[in-house]
């Protein structure tokens, strides 16, 4: 079944709320996976390059793996941090992104790349990962969630949504629904050289859509394209270093609800995440119909 969420906040000074926001939002929604949850944050205090990565049990030794790959790639670590199971790691790198991040997969599971991105998914509920990686400190200016039930694949972090769109920086997903020409358009990509970690229909909607904004196109475009492109039910939320979208398919089999004032724009597969954001109040969302798409940019 799951459960996605997205908020943006218009303004600055609303940046504080990001993690406690998104964790409240999810929280409203675990019913719908009750497995795994995850979010992709959106800061802007990062010093250079940010990977997280997948580690378990050989820790020390997958650590070791990362920073000898993070120097043959020639990038300078400036902070690092083990969290839960995840390295987290910020680099200084010029170069270019994709083939760095296809050679940093080579070492360790890589959840995200990105100058702004950081992308935070483990086995367990919203509440449970809040306590482990402290999701209501963290400030930012957007971001999305996504909580699981495991229906095609186990029950472990690296299955766990959101995925970001491999060999591109700053681009992450949340899905709900079946991509049935999958495996159609994945081997349109490869043929392109694109690389895939995983047979998840969402990290091809992430590639996809980081393809296509690669090549100029915006966001709203791309997005217009997708509903044209990609056969199945779905309801996804994407998200950049710049701001969130949404798309939906024509039959509108999986439901999303959203909330706009001045301040923020926030979307869900439910109300109850919406009614997170402001208990007590009562809000007047929308449904938005059947082969729509839609984008909004954050305050710089």
């Amino acid at each position: 079944m799951c459960g996605i969420a997205g908020i943006l906040f218009k303004t600055p000074a609303a940046n504080h709320v990001l993690g406690r926001a998104l964790v409240d939002m999810l929280d409203g929604c675990q019913h719908r996976g009750p497995d795994s949850t995850g979010f992709a944050l959106y800061e802007d205090d990062v010093a250079g390059l940010r990977l997280r990565f997948l580690v378990d049990d050989d820790a020390e030794a997958q650590i070791a793996r990362i920073r000898a790959a993070l120097a043959a790639q020639g990038a300078v670590i400036r902070a690092e941090k083990r969290e839960g199971s995840t390295f987290l790691v910020e680099v200084g790198y010029d170069g270019e992104i994709r083939p760095f991040a296809y050679a940093m997969e080579q070492a360790a599971k890589l959840v995200s790349i990105g100058t702004a991105l950081d992308i935070i998914k483990d086995v367990g509920t919203s509440r449970e990962l809040d306590s482990v990686y402290h999701l209501g400190e963290i400030r930012g200016s957007h971001g999305l969630g996504h909580v699981r039930l495991a229906t095609e694949s186990e029950v472990k972090p690296e299955a766990a949504h959101p995925f970001w769109a491999t060999g591109f920086a700053d681009v992450a997903i949340v899905h709900n629904g079946q991509i049935t020409n999958y495996w159609k358009m994945r081997r349109r990509l490869e043929t392109r050289g694109f690389e895939f970690r995983t047979d998840n229909d969402s990290e091809l909607i992430a590639v996809y859509l980081a393809d296509k904004m690669a090549q100029g196109v915006t966001l709203d475009a791309a997005l217009a394209q997708s509903v044209e492109d990609l056969d199945g039910t779905f309801s996804f939320l994407v998200s950049t270093r710049d701001g969130i979208g949404f798309a939906k398919d024509r039959l509108a089999a999986k439901p999303m609800v959203m909330y706009e004032d001045d301040t923020l724009v926030a979307i869900a597969s439910e109300e109850v995440s919406l009614n997170r954001l402001f208990p007590g109040h009562s809000l007047s969302t929308t449904e938005p119909a059947p082969g729509t798409y839609r984008t909004w940019s954050r305050s710089i």
